[in-house]
């Protein structure tokens, strides 16, 4: 069962990734990586070369991304959304669902961080 390696699109605070990194989650944020400006489509490739799954709270341009890349018969290593809601909140969230779900939970799959 392995952990989820994740990469934080653009408009996730960086703040989430340092303190995710400090609880033992395999985090870089697309700043870390020197990629911002980057187009979603640029970001999600970059997530699959890196076999990370994204967190973003770009929901249509990733839903989108996602049908397109099952079109053409592509992977990726998951896709999760969440609605922008402070970070304490996102924070909770994102420690319940790493601590539920493997790499292999969310490989192709698109899932939303709830309450």
């Amino acid at each position: 069962m392995a952990k989820i390696a994740l990469l934080l699109d653009e408009d996730v605070r960086p703040m989430l990734g340092e303190v995710l990194r400090q609880r033992g989650y395999d985090v870089i944020h697309v700043l870390d990586a020197g990629r911002t400006g980057k187009s979603d489509a640029e970001q999600l490739a970059y997530a699959v070369s890196q076999q990370r799954a994204i967190l973003t709270h770009n929901v249509r341009h990733f839903t989108l991304l996602n049908q397109n890349y099952h079109k053409e018969g592509r992977q990726h290593f998951g896709i999760l959304l969440s609605a922008q809601v402070p970070l304490r909140d996102l924070l909770r969230r994102s420690l319940r669902f790493l601590g539920r779900h493997t790499a292999d939970d969310v490989r192709n799959n698109v899932l939303w961080l709830d309450e």
